[in-house]
């Protein structure tokens, strides 16, 4: 009997050890384990963009197309009323329409017409998690800057100093500037012009202040653009082929190119910069905006035409349209917000030149608007890329 009692006594003894040293010990009272995590699923959201029709500018609606063949269905695309200044009510309509799908984050309007601020009123009265883009406004900057989280528009006063420049590059040693009072009469015009004297002045450039006739005037469009395919020649004969020519008017452009080309004289950038804007008519070049590669096509076809006459680096243009530019940055910085890359409510300058030099294939700069107070707009901002030299 005393050896069971022994035998069960060591068993006691044995057991108590095994469960001291087996037993798992007690962590912190508040570390319980936490279940796996499950994986981050990206943001859904879609990007909506407003523009005019093919008839009012083909180079914006083109560029909102090309958003949609890039991202499918998480792009909308719609545009404003033909004639938008009559059908204001319209034009609310079109935007309000957008606030209906919840997936609709981000609104990229251009152009930023007059109505655009009513309409996108009519938007946040619902909406207030809108990422709004406006390119090339209208209206009041103040108002436009208290709407939208990026306004984006050409520098035309910086162009005062860098249209001049770009023909000193180009080898000029005189500066035509052609115009009309009718267009002088316009400030920003006007200061242009003023800034390109002092910046010939600085340059050792010879500035010429040429009137060329109104195309709205007597003659008509013919009258001026023959006007320019004559005078052109004679400026040439005055001054030599080393002249850079500019002028404030779209229509000017095709025959100012063709009489350029045709003097071996000099063309620092079209009064609005783009491949587009003149150089496929006074070349000759068939242009499709509705092709995927058509900007290549023009800018190279370009490029062979000028070298076979002689006038490599002679003239030059921005490498994109401005108008399409302003799409395709501001949708894909749209998409960086939607999906978290960047804050909504607060501008990454930095990211957003990133977007344009991406697309325009050389850098980008901006600059924010200051008003005549001295108030800067951080989110306001002109635009400035390098050129593209033929």
């Amino acid at each position: 009997m005393k050896k069971v009692v022994g035998f069960l006594v060591v068993l006691a003894v044995l057991a108590g050890f095994a469960y001291y040293y087996m037993a798992p010990k007690p962590g912190p009272v508040d570390a319980p384990v936490k279940p796996a995590e499950e994986p981050v699923k990206a943001a859904v959201g879609k990007v909506a963009i407003v523009t005019n029709t093919v008839s009012q500018n083909e180079e914006e609606y083109r560029s909102a197309q090309e958003m949609v063949a890039k991202y499918g269905d998480r792009v909308v695309h719609v545009t404003w009323p033909d004639n938008f200044m009559a059908e204001q009510e319209q034009m609310v309509s079109v935007v309000a329409k957008l606030a209906h799908d919840p997936n609709v984050k981000a609104v990229i309007i251009n152009q930023a017409v007059p109505g655009t601020n009513a309409a996108v009123d009519k938007l946040l009265e619902t909406r207030k998690d809108v990422f709004i883009v406006y390119c090339t406004p209208q209206e009041n900057p103040p108002d436009v800057a208290a709407r939208a989280q990026i306004i984006m528009m050409p520098d035309e006063l910086a162009m005062g100093n860098t249209i001049p420049t770009q023909a000193k590059k180009l080898g000029a040693k005189v500066f035509v500037h052609y115009s009309f009072p009718r267009h002088m009469s316009q400030v920003l015009l006007s200061s242009r012009r003023e800034i390109m004297k002092k910046k010939c002045a600085e340059l050792g450039l010879e500035f010429v202040d040429a009137t060329a006739p109104d195309p709205t005037g007597d003659s008509g469009l013919p009258g001026a653009q023959q006007f320019i395919l004559e005078d052109v020649p004679k400026m040439v004969a005055k001054y030599g082929k080393d002249t850079a020519f500019f002028s404030t008017n779209c229509a000017m452009q095709i025959p100012l190119i063709k009489s350029v080309v045709d003097t071996g004289a000099i063309y620092p950038q079209p009064c609005c910069p783009s491949p587009y804007h003149g150089f496929p008519t006074a070349l000759g070049i068939e242009s499709d905006l509705s092709k995927q590669d058509n900007i290549k096509h023009v800018i190279d076809e370009t490029r062979r035409i000028l070298k076979e006459k002689g006038m490599t680096g002679r003239l030059s243009t921005w490498p994109v349209p401005v108008a399409m530019m302003g799409t395709v940055a501001g949708t894909e910085y749209a998409f960086k917000v939607i999906d978290g890359e960047v804050p909504f409510d607060k501008l990454d300058v930095k990211v957003l030149e990133q977007c344009m030099s991406d697309y325009a294939k050389v850098a980008v700069e901006t600059n924010p608007y200051v008003d005549e107070a001295g108030k800067k707009y951080d989110n306001f901002l002109f635009v400035l890329m390098d050129f593209l030299t033929y």
